[in-house]
């Protein structure tokens, strides 16, 4: 039996699936930050939540004992489709786009 990962290799393991998915450097993977994470009682994964530079959206992925990423995460934004391009202006371009894309279709 493989042992378990711990938290904090739970939320770099996050991080490096939200980033790897819409291919950002390492520049605008380090404006990711943990909003929230937890083991799941008797389970054998882990909820992180992830946000970038403070903005109110966020990624939620379940990151197995293996650290592997469930690829159906949750991405959970107050804005509306009016609104999808809100506070992005002080973001690199790529990521930007990639939360912006987000929106669009979490919305």
């Amino acid at each position: 039996m493989l042992a378990m990962i711990s938290l904090s290799e739970a939320e770099q393991k996050a991080i490096e699936f939200i980033t790897d998915e819409w291919e950002l450097s390492d520049q605008e993977k380090n404006l990711f930050v943990i909003n929230n994470s937890r083991k799941i009682d008797d389970k054998w994964w882990y909820m992180v939540e992830v946000t970038v530079n403070n903005l109110p959206d966020k990624w939620v992925v379940q990151v197995y004992d293996d650290g592997d990423c469930d690829p159906c995460y949750t991405f959970v934004s107050p804005f509306s489709e009016q609104e999808k391009s809100t506070y992005l202006d002080k973001l690199p371009n790529k990521l930007a786009l990639a939360v912006q894309e987000e929106r669009k279709g979490h919305i």
